[in-house]
């Protein structure tokens, strides 16, 4: 019998399963509330708040300190070393392994390894991201999510190691193991693309209109990083809870991985973030409205699904910010660390509030009541400010305005006299016009991502390449063309954008001026687009797309 689709995509190459040996661990140290291969009585609430407090914020600073790295010194980042981020991760968790034994020290130890694994942790997620931008977005992504799959099946194959043998085993066997793995994977990126060839300081212009783009979606998934701090701190004053939290949050991983992979065999995914967030902010404000009312049950369940949802927030954060490296040029450490460090920096104030919430007692309302005041108030602010804030409330339209009518009639304006066939054009020119305003605010406001978020638009361009299949999105049967070239052919938002406005004759400086990326990318774009399509000059191209009828391939 054939194995579904699913099944089959989980391949075993290497950088699958070297980056699924480094979830499975990583989730042995640094994921939810405990340390399944350590000892229970060692884990006290005191030992796991210093640890988890002084993890998390280590995360959240080092990928703001690999963002600015980049920006300011872009050569080190092409030399990104393996052993630069292996020495604090083994270190870390030797620190860990000692405190065990040393109790009058445990608590320095617990703080220092938090310290170190957060540094490691993250530096080892900058080089994976970095490979992963590196590859073709089907490769990449496909190797992100496989990769992700592997790790939920090797944390369950850890427990069939006796627990007095995994906590050696990790920093001896299996750390050196996943490093080797991107060590031999890292000598297989090109660093002659634009991502790794592209100098920040030279046009700051770029790099700013990313983070304009990107900042509301971060912010977006951040809000769920958010709820995932609040339930890690109740989950470090209760062992079981955190339990719970690491086994369903590498069980959701795996299932998620294993539907992508699935849907991905069959056809193209597109989510948007911005439209998923207005779902989830609902949800989850309505589940921690129930917290203090339904028990410890519920904290545990409610723990474990925010930890599973987050799970795959991270994943999608890191295709996401794939993509927009290969679309824009842009450094992958760059922009996955401005971006992961919004995230997982929500995240902190989130486990940081609980945990301090949590130890009050005001006005004789129970802690669990209050954890729900203040998720709920901090949601409700990360919601307004994700809207557009006062400014969006303030530039609503016209239909949310209340017009009052003055008792004096206005005085009529004279008609302007328009030569016969200007009044058709000028409309047109109009009409146009606000479409492309409109279409620009709107990438600007919700950037897009290949396999992330609808096609609509590129993710950081101007002009706009609808996939629906309505003639009235369209600016003229050519880009409706162009939208089934893209569907046969694979192309992605940015690939589509970069070939139909070459093939309307605009030259690499005027796209790279309009799309806000160096000429170096176009270029690259265009390679890539003439591979793919088969083709070798502009005019081959605009025969293709004229021409293509899906019925005939």
């Amino acid at each position: 019998m054939e194995l579904p689709a699913a099944i089959q995509a989980v391949r075993p190459d290497l950088p699958s399963l070297g980056y699924g040996l480094f979830l499975a661990i990583n989730a042995a140290s640094v994921w939810g509330g405990v340390f399944p291969f350590l000892p229970m009585g060692f884990q006290t609430p005191d030992i796991l708040l210093h640890f988890f407090a002084a993890q998390s914020l280590a995360f959240a600073v080092t990928f703001f300190a690999s963002a600015a790295g980049t920006y300011l010194f872009p050569d080190g980042a092409r030399r990104f070393m393996v052993k630069a981020v292996a020495a604090p991760y083994i270190i870390g968790w030797s620190s860990l392994i000692g405190a065990i034994y040393l109790d009058e020290a445990a608590l320095a130890l617990v703080t220092a390894g938090g310290v170190l694994l957060g540094i490691g942790s993250a530096g080892f997620y900058m080089l994976w991201q970095r490979l992963f931008a590196s590859m073709d977005a089907h490769e990449g992504n496909h190797t992100l999510i496989s990769g992700t799959a592997w790790g939920s099946i090797f944390y369950f194959a850890l427990h069939l190691i006796p627990v007095a043998v995994t906590a050696y085993l990790i920093p001896l066997v299996f750390l050196p193991l996943f490093g080797l793995a991107i060590v031999l994977m890292s000598r297989t990126i090109d660093l002659d693309q634009p991502m790794f060839e592209d100098v920040p300081k030279e046009h700051p212009r770029t790099y700013k209109h990313v983070i304009a783009c990107v900042w509301r979606t971060a912010l977006a998934m951040g809000a769920l990083g958010f709820c995932t701090g609040i339930m890690r701190s109740l989950a470090t004053a209760e062992p079981q809870v955190g339990a719970l939290v690491n086994v369903l949050s590498m069980l959701a991983s795996l299932i998620a991985a294993l539907i992508l992979l699935g849907v991905l065999s069959a056809k193209n995914v597109h989510l948007n973030v911005a439209v998923s967030y207005r779902v989830f902010f609902p949800l989850v404000t309505s589940a921690f409205v129930l917290l203090p009312l339904l028990g410890s049950t519920y904290v545990q369940v409610l723990a474990a699904v925010l930890y599973a949802l987050w799970s795959v927030v991270i994943m999608l954060m890191m295709i996401q910010c794939a993509q927009v490296s290969r679309d824009g040029g842009i450094n992958p450490v760059f922009i996955y660390g401005v971006f992961g460090g919004i995230v997982y920096a929500l995240h902190d104030v989130g486990f940081m509030g609980g945990s301090f919430v949590e130890q009050l007692s005001m006005f004789h309302i129970p802690s669990l009541a209050l954890v729900a005041i203040v998720a709920v108030y901090f949601l409700g602010i990360m919601y307004f400010v994700g809207e557009g804030g006062f400014r969006s409330a303030i530039a609503e339209g016209s239909m949310s305005q209340i017009e009052l009518l003055s008792s004096r009639p206005r005085a009529a304006k004279r008609p302007v006299a328009v030569e016969p066939g200007e009044a058709s054009g000028a409309m047109q020119e109009g009409a146009a016009a606000r479409r492309a305003e409109a279409k620009q605010a709107s990438a600007e406001a919700e950037p897009q991502a290949e396999g992330t978020t609808p096609a609509g638009g590129a993710s950081l361009g101007r002009a706009a390449v609808p996939e629906r299949d309505d003639a009235a999105t369209y600016r003229d049967r050519f880009s409706k063309q162009m939208a089934r070239v893209r569907e046969h052919f694979g192309l992605s938002a940015r690939e589509t954008e970069v070939a139909e406005l070459i093939a309307r004759g605009n030259s690499v400086a005027r796209i790279a001026e309009m799309l806000v990326v160096s000429e170096n990318t176009v270029r690259t774009h265009s390679k890539r687009i003439y591979t793919k399509l088969g083709i070798h000059k502009r005019q081959e191209l605009i025969e293709l797309v004229e021409g293509f009828n899906p019925s005939d391939q």
